[in-house]
């Protein structure tokens, strides 16, 4: 969590540097729960962009964060942050470079790395609609995650607070191959001030089909005033190889404060 919170005060810092020509925009969606009583959590999510474009350079980073406990132990504990450049070669055509990293506690892996060109079309933009198609060719590089035992030889999972004794662990290992991504955006204003955001990508491994990641965000977005807005969405993040005894999909609910520079 340390990580993701060193993240998102760079990425602010990168967001109020907002220089007077206009051309940086900066959008964040913040989430907080806490209940005390009969349970105690605690919840917190960050999804933030800023992009910045000068002539037919546009350089964008992001940060998806979601960090939560349940009587102070952990049971949610990812993020991801990517930084893209585009250069524009037409207004509906552009190429790129992706870099992309990826921290999850509860999944199978330590971490996940991507890097690779990028094409980018504009497939059509109107007033009431958008839609833009994306296509990565990769490298991707996955480190598994660790997993320890009992002396039963039962998985013993994360977080583990201390009151299992380790008796053996096997050590993940880390794979580098070739990839793709394939992603979609496509907006729509529904009415005036409430939009309707669609996200879903998809990426796989060449030569083993069966290893893919999914990734899909669904959003509504009610305007309040020129900076802020409320919001609600749904992420799906799925994983189809995952080496231990987790589940394949995280899904997540939030409704969000958002905020637009």
């Amino acid at each position: 969590m340390k990580k993701v919170l060193f993240t998102a005060l760079l990425l602010s810092s990168f967001v109020m540097a907002k220089e007077s020509d206009n051309n940086l925009v900066s959008h964040a969606e913040l989430g907080y729960v806490n209940t005390q009583g009969t349970s105690t959590t605690t919840a917190v999510s960050l999804d933030a962009k800023a992009k910045k474009g000068w002539n037919q350079h546009v350089f964008e980073l992001m940060l998806d964060g979601q960090y939560s406990t349940n009587k102070n132990v952990e049971n949610k504990n990812k993020y991801l942050t990517e930084l893209s450049y585009d250069y524009d070669v037409t207004d509906i055509f552009s190429f790129g470079y992706l870099v992309g990293y990826k921290e999850d506690k509860f999944s199978s892996f330590d971490y996940q790395f991507y890097t690779g060109p990028s094409a980018k079309h504009k497939l059509f933009k109107t007033q009431e609609h958008k839609l833009t198609l994306e296509g990565n060719i990769l490298y991707a590089k996955d480190k598994r995650a660790d997993v320890n035992y009992d002396s039963l030889g039962n998985e013993i999972p994360y977080p583990n607070t201390g009151s299992i004794a380790i008796a053996s662990t096997d050590i993940g290992n880390t794979r580098a191959y070739a990839s793709y991504r394939a992603k979609a955006l496509y907006e729509r204003n529904i009415v005036e001030n409430l939009k309707f955001t669609q996200e879903l990508s998809y990426r796989s491994e060449f030569l083993d089909v069966s290893n893919f990641f999914v990734y899909s965000k669904t959003a509504f977005t009610n305007k309040i005033t020129d900076i802020l807005s409320a919001g609600v969405s749904y992420k799906i993040d799925y994983v189809n190889l995952p080496t231990q005894d987790t589940q394949r999909g995280d899904r997540t609910f939030a409704a969000n404060l958002i905020m637009d520079f």
